[in-house]
């Protein structure tokens, strides 16, 4: 009764991708060209890495296991949930106790040790070619080596050598990419920023021409979008692009706008808004630009301002989940935004403000995953 399927119009041409559905229900692709597909490519499931007791989460376990069952729910119910935890088991018996029977069936649990939770920048990379789904690991080394992360970094690899995650295994760990770093538009355009992938501290020699270099080797890619402006305080990513801007089709992006001349965040999220204003598709037309409201303003015990974002929102085969952070203007405000951006998609708010103390939010916290790849 919980368990949907992708409605049949969901499986169509997408770029250079070709979806065909079988007798079996089944979906077969079909690849002309090596490219990163965008996240409203038909998904087999998500992958959330779960909180436990010998991570950040410790002192408030009870709180973000709470948001992860509501996440855990709202995904299982629509596609494929693959759980990562040391102890599998416990979160098991938790989700069977919490959810209805239907969705739990719905989860695929992974036994690995763990550092954090943030699947999104540990989390496999995946990409279509001719020869089928290639499973890009690339090296994660906790945001500039921040936090530790040699635990994570392994995740990819011990999912692929057990079988959990289907495709060709690409070994990419010379590379320090985090996958909320990227934006794809599914048709060979990157959206990016400067200050995070060209980071000195994810690598020496980290200019524009070598990354867009290894973005072509690993992704097909044949356009980079740079921004060079953009940065919420509190975000130790160094401008993850997934907090400020977002594809929601190959021609449209969404954007953070602050109104609010006193904001610290003003000047810099304008100049942004100016850089996004004079970058083109691939066919030469300026994107349609949807500017999302300015979260509201969320700080940590010591008054320090956390990074708290719309634009850390989820796509899902037929849901967009996004972040509310206790604003009922702001959070109506940013739902209405995205039921125009999404029309055919159910449009679900989760509570993100134990999250965000984190520094993160909902899409931070999980990861695609291809119909094919799980």
């Amino acid at each position: 009764m919980f368990f949907f399927k992708a409605p049949p119009q969901y499986f169509k041409q997408d770029g250079d991708f070709e979806t065909l559905r079988t007798e079996s229900d089944a979906v077969n692709v079909r690849r002309t060209r090596r490219t990163l597909p965008a996240e409203w490519f038909t998904q087999g499931g998500v992958w959330l890495t779960w909180p436990h007791r010998d991570t950040d989460w410790r002192d408030c376990l009870v709180e973000i296991t709470k948001t992860y069952i509501r996440l855990a729910y709202e995904i299982a119910r629509r596609e494929k949930l693959l759980v990562v935890h040391p102890h599998p088991e416990e979160v098991a018996q938790l989700l069977q106790e919490r959810l209805p029977r239907k969705v739990v069936e719905n989860i695929i649990f992974f036994r690995a040790p763990t550092n954090d939770t943030w699947t999104r920048d540990h989390g496999v990379l995946s990409v279509i070619d001719t020869n089928g789904w290639q499973l890009i690991d690339c090296s994660f080394n906790g945001w500039g080596g921040k936090f530790p992360a040699e635990k994570d970094n392994e995740l990819t690899h011990l999912l692929a050598e057990d079988d959990v995650l289907k495709g060709t295994y690409q070994d990419a760990l010379d590379f320090v990419l985090e996958g909320g770093s990227i934006e794809s538009d599914g048709t060979g355009t990157i959206l990016t920023t400067e200050q995070c992938v060209c980071s000195t501290t994810r690598g020496s020699g980290r200019t524009r021409s070598y990354i867009e270099a290894r973005f072509f080797e690993l992704f097909g890619t044949r356009r980079v979008l740079w921004l060079t402006h953009g940065h919420l305080e509190g975000d130790d990513t160094d401008g993850h692009i997934d907090t400020l801007a977002r594809f929601c089709s190959a021609n449209t992006i969404c954007y953070v706008k602050c109104t609010n001349k006193s904001d610290s965040h003003y000047a810099d999220l304008e100049l942004m808004e100016r850089e996004l204003q004079t970058m083109r598709t691939a066919q030469g037309h300026f994107y349609n630009l949807v500017p999302l409201p300015m979260a509201p303003a969320c700080y940590d015990d010591n008054g320090n301002r956390l990074p708290a974002t719309y634009a850390n929102f989820l796509i899902l085969n037929t849901a967009i989940i996004f972040p509310t952070y206790g604003d009922a203007t702001l959070d109506e405000k940013a739902r209405r935004q995205f039921a125009h951006l999404f029309p055919k998609y159910d449009i679900i708010g989760i509570d993100a403000r134990t999250l965000i103390c984190q520094h993160g939010s909902i899409h931070c916290a999980a990861m695609q995953l291809p119909r094919g790849v799980i």
